[in-house]
């Protein structure tokens, strides 16, 4: 966000939770996030909720994008099911300004990142290009002109 709007693109900020009905109501051409790291079958691990977001434009025929660095592909994970999701403190989800959110003792799941198959993606931006499925195929014969 901070990124376009200093760069003149016209830019709208949206909660998380209202995505998925800006997707529905057809106002949006394309989605574009960003990757913390890419499988070599072109899984893509973000920041939590990116899954979500790319079930709710598959859904509504919207393409999906993400714009990373080829810094980012991890050629030696073959898949996002080997990629290794960090858990982060419950506390983040289960208080609020020192108060507990519920009246009791309770399980916490708070990762920090889901993985987005890569069935889902409709290319990969890099500086190098744009990778489209088959993945393994177009991240191997990019990195292959190295």
């Amino acid at each position: 966000m901070w990124e376009l709007s200093a760069a003149g693109v016209p830019v709208t900020l949206i909660p998380d939770s209202a995505a998925c009905g800006l997707l529905a109501s057809g106002r949006i051409e394309a989605v574009v996030i960003g990757a913390d790291r890419i499988a070599a079958n072109g899984d893509v691990a973000n920041k939590i909720g990116t899954f979500s977001h790319a079930v709710a434009a598959s859904r509504f025929g919207v393409p999906f994008y993400v714009a990373a660095p080829t810094s980012t592909i991890d050629i030696a994970t073959s898949d996002g099911e080997r990629i290794e999701i960090e858990n982060r403190d419950p506390d983040e989800v289960q208080q609020l300004d020192l108060r507990t959110s519920h009246p009791g003792p309770v399980e916490v799941w708070n990762p920090a990142f889901d993985v987005t198959p890569a069935e889902l993606v409709a290319g990969i931006i890099t500086e190098r290009g744009v990778l489209r499925p088959d993945f393994h195929f177009s991240i191997a014969r990019m990195l292959a002109n190295e």
